[in-house]
């Protein structure tokens, strides 16, 4: 009997034989890699990953139901570990150092927690090589999205001094079971070997303050945090929107802010 998606964990199981075949494809893994599935499901990804090249393989799965499906398949494999645990408090960074190597990341994420997710894997960037992530198409192009587009926000300048994000393909819902409302893509996430720019402290709170009111001018979304005179001194037009600053210019104005702070 096949296990039943659980909503509270966002579980849509990935079952397209050609989809699953082009995600490992794209990954083109060796015997040198390091694997971290996340959220590995029914196990119709894995069972093709354990089949291919690895140093070693992990897998996180929060659904102790799916984890002793799975556990047998694991026992029998190879430099192979299954963690029953929430990917959102797992230690990424203390795995790596466990393998001996920075680690590849591959998963189908939950869509319902995936803004929070990718933060997690982010602050791990250290150990971590590339990820080849599912999520919602939108949130891809938000992802991979261009100042002054129509996608570019919070998640896309958050990401950029860490990543180089690649849109790869779209899934249509019929690929999933069960199927869901939106169209999914898959991309890959290449952790940049330093990040663009020295990033500062302020970076976070700053691109927040902006795009918690994305429809108002920087002088009113900063009021409080920089005056019109300091965020000009940084080079930036104190009447643009957020969605046309890049992220180089909000580290510029997160740096003026630790060196001008508040209060």
């Amino acid at each position: 009997m096949l296990h039943k998606a659980r909503k509270r964990f966002g579980q849509n199981f990935l079952h397209d034989p050609g989809v699953l075949s082009r995600i490992v494809g794209s990954l083109a893994s060796t015997a040198h890699d390091h694997i971290l599935e996340i959220g590995p499901g029914r196990g119709a990804l894995t069972d093709l990953l354990l089949a291919g090249p690895y140093a070693s393989f992990d897998a996180i799965e929060i659904d102790r139901d799916l984890a002793a499906l799975l556990r047998p398949r694991f026992l029998l494999a190879r430099a192979a570990a299954l963690h029953e645990a929430d990917a959102l408090d797992f230690d990424v960074a203390a795995l790596a150092r466990a393998r001996g190597g920075r680690l590849r990341v591959i998963g189908n994420l939950p869509y319902n927690i995936s803004t929070p997710l990718l933060f997690h894997l982010v602050d791990s960037a250290a150990g971590i090589i590339d990820l080849h992530i599912m999520l919602q198409r939108e949130v891809i192009a938000r992802m991979a999205a261009a100042p002054g587009s129509d996608d570019y926000g919070r998640l896309t300048v958050m990401l950029y001094p860490w990543v180089q994000v690649e849109h790869l393909f779209d899934i249509g819902p019929g690929a999933f079971t069960p199927a869901p409302k939106v169209w999914s893509a898959v991309a890959r996430l290449s952790v940049r070997e330093q990040p663009a720019f020295a990033v500062s402290a302020q970076f976070g709170p700053v691109v927040a303050a902006t795009f918690n009111h994305r429809r108002k001018t920087l002088r009113n979304s900063l009021r409080g945090l920089l005056t019109a005179q300091q965020i000009e001194s940084c080079g930036v037009d104190p009447g643009a929107r957020p969605e046309v600053i890049t992220p180089q210019a909000f580290n510029e104005l997160a740096l003026c802010l630790e060196r001008n702070p508040a209060g």
